[in-house]
């Protein structure tokens, strides 16, 4: 079986007409200072258009906690993605606030890293590289046993991605560097990738 697909940092509305003809579980828009920054309105009118069995993801960092309640009670997003220092106060409090899905991203750089989090209240991890959104590898070794569903991002391409399926047996595993060309979305990368994991579980 393979994991959930999602695809990180969508901007334009091709972006949308991409995913929504390739399908993945989960899409990205990113608030955090980066690249790939939208604003509020623009995600706003990105998620008009996406395809309804698609969820979206919002991607903070250190983001006041009002200003992401307030982007979920809009409708934007479904799901509140941590990429910063956040502690588990914060997201005990960001809970008793909000009943939508929490990520914790978690940089791995040495071994117990991601056992840290093992106990957090939040619904899953997502294990990525030192500096998080890098596009950057890190050792899969690193992980360790893990009980919490997690994830899997930094560095996946169409080249790497069914050894990283079978080396760490990921909830879901998060792309998008790897499916841009030039700084930006590539349709033809998406669906490359997606079908991929999906037509070719052991290949």
């Amino acid at each position: 079986m393979y994991p959930k697909i999602k695809i990180c940092g969508l901007l334009r509305p091709c972006d949308i007409d991409a995913v929504n003809f390739a399908k993945p579980d989960y899409i990205g828009f990113v608030f955090a200072e980066s690249r790939l920054k939208i604003t509020t309105f623009q995600a706003e009118k990105l998620r008009k258009n996406l395809s309804r069995d698609i969820i979206p993801v919002g991607v903070f960092v250190n983001e006041p906690i009002n200003n992401i309640i307030s982007i979920v009670q809009s409708g934007i997003i479904d799901i509140i993605q941590l990429h910063g220092d956040e502690t588990e106060q914060y997201i005990a409090r960001l809970k008793s606030l909000t009943d939508a899905v929490i990520i914790k991203a978690v940089a791995v750089i040495e071994a117990g890293d991601v056992q840290k989090w093992e106990n957090s209240c939040v619904n899953y991890l997502l294990l990525d590289s030192k500096g998080g959104a890098t596009g950057q590898l890190f050792d899969w070794n690193l992980i360790g046993e893990i009980q919490k569903r997690f994830f899997l991002a930094g560095g996946l391409n169409i080249e790497n991605i069914h050894s990283a399926i079978q080396k760490t047996s990921p909830f879901a595993v998060d792309m998008s560097s790897s499916v841009e060309t030039n700084g930006l979305k590539d349709e033809e990368k998406i669906k490359a990738i997606i079908s991929k994991i999906r037509n070719n579980p052991s290949s």
